[in-house]
């Protein structure tokens, strides 16, 4: 797939959604380490209402409106913190693709650099603070780098994908330092957050979905 149009991102959401529920009890086990465990719920819930809102609107509302649906969608479906981060960095990535018809290398570098952004601005979060924002920051910019050396966008998201990885990894090394997760300060040190695992589900997800 060198592209994903709007009957794509469809797809690419319905995937989310059957990901997202696939993985709940393990969120749910791993931010019951040192969260309140709600974050397989969450998760399952707001892709689910996601995915059911994209596809009742379909591919002829476009790229732009679909990620904003969505967005909005989320926000009002499961509004804990990571839900309404997520929401937010949804709405920021529509934002960033305002009137696109497809996502290309570029525009998926556009819509996760958008995204990471709106997550530190809403989450008052910074690189270091063991957030989801540890895992975006570093696919946003893999993909800024593959679109600058004009890598197709399968590619581009395997080494976007990778690097999202290396970074889940380095957090095990970060303290904890929002949510519930920071009154546990340096027990936190060796886990593996799970926000940030979200992160590499999300991206890990689409680049095995453009992969095909």
């Amino acid at each position: 797939m060198d592209a994903l149009r709007a009957d794509d991102l469809i797809g690419l959401f319905q995937r989310w959604r059957d990901m997202f529920a696939a993985q709940r009890e393990f969120l749910i086990a791993l931010d019951g380490k040192v969260g309140d465990s709600d974050l397989g719920i969450t998760m399952a819930k707001s892709f689910a209402a996601a995915a059911d809102t994209v596809t009742a609107e379909g591919a002829a509302a476009g790229i732009t409106r679909l990620l904003r649906s969505a967005g909005a969608i989320m926000a009002k479906t499961a509004p804990s913190t990571m839900g309404t981060l997520t929401a937010t960095g949804f709405l920021r990535g529509a934002k960033a693709l305002e009137g696109a018809e497809a996502i290309g290398t570029s525009e998926a570098a556009a819509f996760w650099r958008a995204f990471a952004t709106g997550i530190a601005e809403r989450g008052k979060a910074k690189l270091g603070d063991k957030t989801i924002l540890d895992v975006l920051d570093p696919v946003a910019g893999a993909l800024e780098q593959a679109a600058a050396s004009g890598l197709a966008l399968a590619p581009a998201l395997k080494q976007a994908s990778d690097a999202a990885e290396a970074a889940l990894e380095r957090t095990k090394t970060m303290v904890a330092q929002h949510g519930k997760a920071a009154a546990f300060q340096e027990k936190t040190v060796g886990l593996q957050d799970a926000g940030a695992t979200v992160g590499v589900l999300l991206v890990s997800t689409m680049s095995a979905f453009v992969a095909g």
